[in-house]
């Protein structure tokens, strides 16, 4: 069935002003600043309304994090409607801490659920430790082998539920991620859960200044944790990585910054605007440690975060041209996701209607409806 929607603001995320779209086959068939005309097609009029890509949440737990503070302690898988609701339509999953009692082969069934259920999904193979827990018994043979499989994640440096890794041992598996996304066209990239550890980003400057591995390899996450380490992280983005900001609540006494303060603190930094991206942590545990590595209370992340986060960052000022990259077309470059986080002819149809107080109103995932004017229109099958 063809979709036309008719009289929408685009940001695509650039201002293109107000344009008309048609829609098939999951699409975006046409994109014009004059009339479309399609015989039998469904029309939208947006009436100005901001139309926009739909967010791309590059590290989310969607088997279930948690599992620190004992098997009671693990978090539960999220269904589909916990990221449609938040106009995430592609979502990266990955496994944490427990990589053990979950482990790939249940990663990719679940990305493989969701995909049935029509969320754009993939996964990293691999976990917190070393040796990686792989399907195959290779990380490079997963990528290669396993379509959803798009890189190696999310692996544990500067903290104390982390292998502690050698310089050695993470430079082998950043080789190995990268000459499966040669081969493959994948992303290709080694996602870096980075911990409250005082060493920060040493052993990733270490391995760029003793390899011939390319910058964009090593994509650290969490790097608002710490304020120190946020700058450790401008340097590293300057130099070639992407690197992510996650969405997880942060208090006015906390030593991090908040997604939003975060984003416009490396904006202002004058740092890549193409080389950062703000991810959701959904479904992960936030624990809160004592001295002796023992869980004092915990919190979860969730998908929801990531559009409370752009609507901060409007309200705040920054417009929306400069706000949207973070959560879609610069998530879509690193993974190497063509035809995704834009709004372009060919692309798919992976769109999100803003409302006039910057919160999501309609979100349609491959060109099929799955929130209309804020009412959840599909369900996982479970939900």
């Amino acid at each position: 069935m063809l979709t036309l929607i008719k009289n929408a603001q685009v940001f695509a995320p650039e201002n293109l002003g107000t344009r008309n779209l048609l829609l098939g086959g999951g699409h975006i068939l046409a994109m014009s600043e004059d009339e479309l005309l399609a015989s039998g097609a469904a029309v939208i009029d947006l009436e100005g309304r901001r139309l926009v890509p739909g967010i791309i949440d590059g590290h989310a737990h969607v088997t279930g994090g948690g599992g620190e503070s004992g098997f009671a302690s693990r978090v539960p898988p999220l269904p589909l409607s916990r990221f449609s609701a938040a106009g995430v339509t592609s979502v990266v999953g990955v496994l944490g801490t427990d990589d053990i009692t979950r482990d790939t082969k249940s990663l990719l069934a679940q990305t493989r659920a969701l995909r049935e259920e029509g969320l754009g999904a993939w996964c990293h193979t691999g976990g917190y430790h070393f040796p990686a827990v792989t399907l195959t018994g290779s990380v490079r043979d997963d990528i290669v082998h396993i379509g959803p499989v798009i890189g190696v994640g999310e692996v544990a440096i500067s903290d104390h539920r982390s292998s502690q890794p050698t310089l050695d041992e993470l430079l082998r598996v950043a080789s190995d991620v990268h000459v499966a996304g040669l081969i493959t066209g994948k992303a290709g990239i080694l996602h870096l859960h980075l911990g409250d550890g005082e060493r920060g980003l040493e052993l990733v400057r270490a391995a760029l200044h003793q390899s011939e591995l390319p910058p964009r390899v090593f994509n650290p996450t969490h790097i608002n944790r710490r304020k120190g380490l946020f700058e450790e992280a401008l340097d590293l983005a300057r130099g070639g990585s992407t690197v992510d900001i996650t969405a997880f609540p942060v208090t006015e006494d906390e030593d991090a910054w908040a997604a939003d303060a975060a984003l416009i603190r490396y904006l202002d930094a004058g740092a890549p605007a193409n080389r950062i991206t703000i991810s959701s942590d959904g479904g992960g545990c936030l624990p809160v440690f004592n001295e002796q590595g023992e869980i004092t209370s915990m919190d979860t992340g969730c998908p929801a975060n990531l559009p409370e986060t752009l609507a901060r960052l409007l309200q705040q000022g920054l417009t929306l041209d400069l706000a949207l990259p973070a959560f879609t077309s610069n998530v879509a470059d690193i993974l190497r996701l063509h035809t995704r986080g834009r709004i372009a002819v060919g692309h798919v149809a992976d769109l999100l209607v803003l409302d006039d107080n910057d919160g999501i109103s309609d979100v349609m995932i491959s060109g099929v409806w799955h929130v209309r004017a804020g009412r959840q229109e599909i369900l996982g099958q479970f939900e």
